[in-house]
């Protein structure tokens, strides 16, 4: 009997798996979105994980035949994939969703953000505001792909949005709490922007807005003059990003007489490991918010927002 009951649950279980559509996501942010939208009415992938920067990644063989078994497939857009962007041109072109879920941020053209270059910012999800924006395009993507299912997207995606609203009014709360002639945020690259403008930090990266730029010595030189004449009291390292420039400027400022400290690693253009906390988008900035107000002098609950930080 027991035998029986255990091979009908496991019938019904590839059952209803195979009544799923799926939805390949290319970032863990934007999986992320869909999985708090989709809930329990599509599977989702999510093609660049934790520790990987999207930057320069290049798909792989597995990651092509996972793209031609999407039924929907979303990604970041604002030349985040750089690499990636060709292999999305062709899939779209063989008629398969295809969604830039920033394209209607880009739209508003006050909003996005560009180097002294020219180039676009892709980094969006670090202002959650902006993020959700983000969550409607999603919404609007899966109930025009699975029309039976758009009440049950619509509920999702609104519950979604009180807990970013609220990680939004903690973000802001948070940060200014740091003392005004503290609040710099050094980091590897320049992935924390949206987050400087949104909640009024000055925020400066040692590389450009891609990692497949390169810092020269006098960058280096020039940041570590000025975290060294105002005093600032940490930087950052990031999990997807190589440490070394970073370490370059504790290691200058400790030769003028300016102890710098690392005040942590944040999440950048990935978020943390699946299955933790800090591998969901609402964990991925609770930890960065609360790590980089507690290293430059704010107050910030231990275990961040909602106490379940790992840290």
């Amino acid at each position: 009997m027991k035998v029986f009951i255990s091979l009908f649950v496991l019938f019904a279980a590839l059952h209803v798996r195979a009544d799923l559509y799926k939805i390949v996501a290319t970032t863990g942010m934007v999986a992320d979105v869909a999985r708090q939208v989709a809930g329990d009415r599509a599977e989702v992938v999510n093609l660049i994980g934790e520790g990987i920067d999207p930057h320069s990644y290049k798909a792989t063989r597995n990651d092509l035949i996972t793209l031609r078994e999407a039924d929907v497939i979303l990604y970041n857009g604002l030349m985040l994939e750089g690499k990636m962007g060709d292999v999305l041109v062709r899939v779209a072109r063989r008629g398969k969703p295809v969604y830039a879920v920033t394209e209607v941020i880009q739209e508003k053209g006050d909003y996005v953000l560009t180097d002294e270059e020219d180039h676009l910012d892709p980094h969006v999800w670090m202002d959650v505001k902006g993020w959700i924006m983000v969550v409607d395009v999603v919404e609007e993507a899966l109930s025009k792909f699975d029309p039976k299912g758009a009440a049950a997207y619509a509920k999702n995606a609104a519950a979604y949005k009180v807990q970013l609203e609220a990680l939004d009014a903690y973000a802001k709360k948070t940060i200014a709490s740091i003392p005004e002639s503290q609040r710099v945020l050094v980091t590897a690259h320049d992935a924390f922007g949206y987050m400087g403008r949104a909640y009024d930090l000055d925020v400066r990266g040692i590389q450009g807005l891609s990692t497949e730029s390169e810092a020269g010595v006098k960058d280096i030189e020039d940041l570590v003059a000025y975290l060294v004449e105002n005093k600032i009291p940490s930087v950052f390292v990031e999990s997807s990003v190589a440490d070394k420039n970073v370490r370059a400027l504790v290691e200058g400022a400790k030769a003028k007489g300016h102890e710098l400290k690392i005040g942590g690693e944040l999440f950048s253009d990935a978020m943390g490991k699946p299955g933790t906390y800090e591998g969901t988008y609402v964990g991925m900035i609770d930890h960065n918010v609360t790590v980089i107000t507690q290293a430059l002098g704010g107050t910030a609950p231990e275990k961040g927002m909602q106490g379940k930080l790992s840290k």
